[in-house]
């Protein structure tokens, strides 16, 4: 696997305070392992976090460091904390998995079970179904997201009028962009096509206008 810029920075980090601060070695080598464990970076970021060894490190807060140091957005340490404190939680079991013998859940799985649970709409059926799926069974989150999101995170009917309605505008600009300039058919049919998304955008437009 050919090695990204982002993991040459972190090794030439890693090896920088490999001798002065161990620890903080410690912690970029885990997010280098990032992809294959989530677990090592998850609880080294917690513990950070709880210790507030980021102020040692010459940071201003420890959104700063993550950013910075380990090249982390904020919506990701804040689902990986999540995870790893909900698993210590409920389902410590799933922690001392090797990741060979027993498959470890991917953080996005966790989370999305993790906001199932703190969800007081969310039928609880459902949700235990989720936890066995993701703890149990190692299911991807994308599976497990397409079949439940609905479920327990349902939207009300105008949310998903306008979901649907951005949607639709989105994809028929970009037609309607690439018309003018293709050759893959004829003249007369991309203008019908063009007049007709036109007519398309402007309805939407209104609907937007009377939703308002």
């Amino acid at each position: 696997m050919a090695r990204t810029k982002t993991d040459a920075i972190l090794e030439q980090s890693e090896h920088d305070h490999a001798s002065a601060d161990p620890e903080r070695a410690e912690v970029i080598a885990c997010a280098r392992r990032f992809k294959s464990s989530w677990i090592d970076l998850a609880s080294a970021l917690t513990r950070v976090r709880h210790t507030g060894q980021w102020k040692r490190w010459g940071y201003e807060s420890f959104e700063h460091y993550a950013k910075t140091e380990l090249h982390l957005r904020q919506e990701t340490v804040e689902k990986l904390t999540g995870s790893y404190l909900f698993l210590q939680k409920r389902a410590p079991r799933v922690l001392e998995r090797d990741g060979l013998a027993s498959a470890i859940p991917s953080y996005q799985a966790v989370d999305f079970l993790r906001r199932a649970h703190e969800t007081d709409e969310a039928p609880r059926e459902a949700v235990g179904e989720i936890e066995r799926l993701v703890l149990d069974e190692g299911a991807p989150f994308a599976s497990v997201a397409r079949q439940y999101k609905d479920v327990v995170f349902p939207i009300s009917d105008t949310d998903r009028r306008s979901r649907d309605a951005a949607t639709l505008r989105a994809a028929a600009v970009r037609l309607r962009d690439l018309l003018p300039e293709t050759k893959a058919v004829q003249k007369k049919l991309a203008n019908e096509v063009a007049g007709s998304l036109e007519r398309l955008l402007a309805a939407l437009e209104q609907g937007a206008h009377q939703a308002a």
